[in-house]
């Protein structure tokens, strides 16, 4: 079944506990005020984040990998991209999806070092963003938690991020994202899009400016476009609110996101439905009429429509395509954080945050009937967030050692449930939530309840007159998850499940072996929470399954060198990572006897691989990035469902194995124009290995031009960006509907296909 089974949306205010952080960014031309800081160990990222004019893939004096991105890198994506589209240049990294932004957000996909992005972390100043999956119960996408436009910097470390990242998942590394700060002088931006598939987005910034250590800006983004394929639109509104007070003595930060988005969807598909019926095969709507033939056929009432005859004989035409889908989300996200200089040696870092979601998933279903005359209707997901929490730690300096301790604490309370609503006939259903409307139907209503306890400790020494960095640490991490049935025979699981671990260390070296060389090494174990899968089995299968599973878990190691220059900058690392544990729903028996699924703990992953990264900056006004990643993870252990899977020594589903990219900027005068190519290599999509996607490449250019100042403006640029310049037709995100054991013949509908070629034109006005 497709994916419109999870889906939500939501509204945010702030209170209680302590977590945030401070954020930072300013006018290319404006000095910025102060920022606030949230984490000590976020500040100095932040810090060496603002000193760098754009990509960098050297870190000094960082005992694992660590790269950042920069508002410039951003800033050279169409306006309104997901900040994902600037990493996707770096070495390791692996970003997807059906639209030209990285906005879509049933599609967005990232992986790194062969882990998927239900297994990674995620911050916004430190305000933790789960995993940001779609269906993500405890965070949100990025994009809906602050507009592209007020990012200053990411920062991405593969296989393990900072101790006291605020995370339960991040098996496989962590992405910080950093908030600009206000302007310190007064004035106001206006970014304005036009371009392919009546796109058009305006973005507006107000800033105050610095009023004796206040500052303060406030920022509207609307953006709206068709759909490449099909019926629909893609529709988002956004504000953002940041506050920044300062003193001698430190610094607090306000930071407030509303969010309101609606989506669209596009149809999934399969290897053999894009071979049959084209890439832009979608949705019916608004035919209605077809939809009801599918559904009356299924019902053994008549014949398909000749539309589906491409299709090879058996497939499952039902599934081929529906009649509509799409979602609706409202987002309201606050943070308040605060840094308090101690003494000369000592920090206090201070922060709390709290997010509301509400948001529905629609699907206009053929299994279930309206009435004998109408035998669709419509399925919706509901859901509802509410959580807040926060964090603290205090830095203190004692001789060569730079000690730190914090906590992070979370309570996150979600109510999920899936209800039928009756359909007439032909017309929008994407339009408002079904929350004042009574079901017919209701399939489960859940209550979920996520609390999440972390401590952690850790010493840098400087030795040898800083030549050599020791770091080492330990987290304590506690999530226990709650279920409650809201109806009465409920398919779903009722319950509680603790993920616990008191001990998790992480070691790392830094050597420097002359003023622009250095090498480093690091070691990490990272624990993750169980989430609700365990609660989405029957509840026969958790009380008997839950006595034996443990949870997911990760080790890493890592050895790298960089090198820095005049003109270059470069970096190389291996890693070797054994992830243990993975969790999978399984029938552990053979397909002749009768054995519910159950959650259940499938082996282990091995992987091992290596990543090379090269700036070169020949001339003056040219930068030129190149990247090789090679990634070998593959399953250690066979399975049973509904007999063996042999899945040992099979390659992990959607993570290719090589990657290039090669990255070309050039700006001289007013002018600045990037060039971008992406090699990304197949990808299997069954965990036997039995089908894959192709290989590919991609490419991506834009221009812009700095007209200066004009009249009453501060500055005037215009920018043109073509993305997919070739028009290269590929797939983009896998796994969409999950993936499957076996599939030779390519029919499971778990693939998005790609963009087209798209122009957008956009013109940017300071006051």
């Amino acid at each position: 079944m497709p994916k419109h089974s999870l889906r939500r949306t939501a509204i945010a205010l702030a209170t209680l506990a302590s977590l945030y952080g401070g954020i930072v960014h300013a006018d290319d031309n404006t000095p910025a005020a102060p920022a606030a800081v949230a984490d000590a160990t976020a500040s100095n990222s932040r810090d060496k984040a603002k000193d760098m004019d754009a990509i960098s893939v050297v870190a000094t004096g960082e005992t694992r990998q660590v790269q950042k991105i920069t508002s410039e890198d951003i800033q050279a994506l169409t306006p309104g991209s997901s900040p994902l589209r600037a990493l996707d240049k770096l070495p390791g990294v692996n970003f997807q999806s059906a639209d030209p932004w990285g906005t879509y957000e049933w599609s967005t996909q990232i992986t790194l070092h062969g882990f998927d992005q239900s297994r990674l972390g995620f911050t916004l100043d430190n305000i933790p963003l789960g995993n940001m999956s779609y269906g993500t119960t405890t965070g949100l996408q990025v994009t809906r938690a602050i507009s592209s436009d007020n990012i200053s910097s990411v920062e991405l470390a593969q296989g393990a991020g900072a101790l006291g990242t605020p995370s339960n998942t991040n098996l496989g590394g962590t992405i910080q994202f950093f908030s600009a700060d206000p302007d310190a002088v007064a004035g106001a931006r206006i970014n304005q899009v036009l371009g392919s598939d009546s796109t058009t987005r305006t973005f507006v910034r107000l800033d105050t400016g610095d009023l004796h250590g206040f500052s303060a800006y406030v920022s509207y983004d609307h953006a709206s476009t068709d759909k490449w394929k099909g019926y629909g639109d893609q529709r988002s509104d956004q504000v953002n609110l940041k506050s920044v007070y300062q003193w001698e003595g430190g610094s607090v930060s306000l930071f407030y996101n509303e969010s309101r988005r609606k989506e669209y969807d596009y149809m999934d598909l399969s290897l053999a439905s894009q071979k049959a019926l084209g890439w832009n095969w979608d949705y019916l709507q608004p035919d209605w009429n077809t939809a009801v033939q599918i559904a009356n056929a299924y019902n053994g009432k008549g014949s398909y429509p000749a539309v589906l005859s491409p299709l090879p004989a058996g497939y499952d035409l039902v599934d081929s395509t529906y009649y509509a889908g799409g979602g609706i989300r409202r987002d309201s996200l606050a943070g308040l954080s605060g840094n308090f200089s101690l003494s000369d040696h000592a920090t206090l870092n201070l922060g709390t945050y709290y997010h509301d979601n509400r948001g529905e998933g629609q699907w206009a279903t053929p299994y279930v009937a309206s009435s004998p005359t109408v035998p669709l209707a419509m399925r919706t997901t509901d859901y509802g967030l509410d959580r807040y929490g926060g964090t603290g730690s205090l830095v203190f300096a004692l001789g060569n050692n730079d000690i730190e301790v914090g906590f992070w604490a979370e309570n996150a309370k979600t109510n999920q449930e899936r209800n039928y609503f009756y359909l007439t006939g032909a017309y929008d259903y994407l339009s408002n939530f079904y929350e004042n409307e009574e079901p017919f139907l209701r399939g489960f209503f859940q209550h979920y309840n996520t609390n999440t306890r972390m401590a952690y400790a850790q010493d840098t020494i400087h030795l040898m007159d800083d030549r050599l960095t020791v770091n080492f640490g330990a987290k304590a991490l506690d999530v226990t998850n709650t279920a409650d049935s809201l109806v009465v025979s409920s398919a779903l699981a009722e319950g509680r499940i603790r993920a616990s671990d008191g001990f998790l260390p992480q070691v790392g070296a830094s050597y420097k072996l002359d003023a622009n060389q250095e090498v480093y090494g690091s070691y990490s174990k990272n624990l993750a929470a169980y989430g609700f899968l365990p609660f989405t089995q029957s509840q026969a299968s958790f009380d008997a399954s839950k006595g034996s599973l443990q949870p997911e878990q990760s080790q890493t190691f890592e050895l790298g060198y960089r090198v820095h220059g005049d003109s270059f900058e470069a970096s190389a690392d291996a890693y070797y990572t054994r992830f243990t544990n993975r969790l999978l729903a399984v029938s552990p028996c053979s397909a002749v006897q009768t054995c519910a699924a159950i959650i259940n703990n499938v082996g282990s992953v091995k992987s091992t691989g290596m990543d090379l990264a090269v700036i070169w900056r020949p001339v003056d006004h040219l930068r030129w990035l190149n990247t090789v990643s090679y990634n070998n993870s593959k399953y250690q252990d066979d399975y049973l469902n509904n007999g063996v899977v042999a899945t040992d020594g099979k390659y992990v589903v959607g993570i290719p194995s090589w990657m290039f990219t090669s990255d070309l900027s050039y700006s001289y005068g007013a002018w600045r124009a990037t060039i971008d190519g992406k090699y990304t290599g197949r990808r299997y999509i069954t965990y036997l290995n039995d089908s894959q996607v192709p290989s590919y490449w991609l490419f991506d250019a834009g221009v812009n031009y700095d007209l200066g100042s004009l009249s009453v403006l501060k500055g005037l640029s215009l920018g043109l960006n073509v993305t997919n310049l070739f028009n290269k037709r590929y797939f983009a995100t896998t796994g969409t509907n999950g993936y499957v054991a076996s599939d030779p013949l390519g029919w499971n509908q778990t693939l998005m296909a790609g963009a087209p070629r798209q122009v957008f034109f956009s013109v940017n006005a300071k006051f």
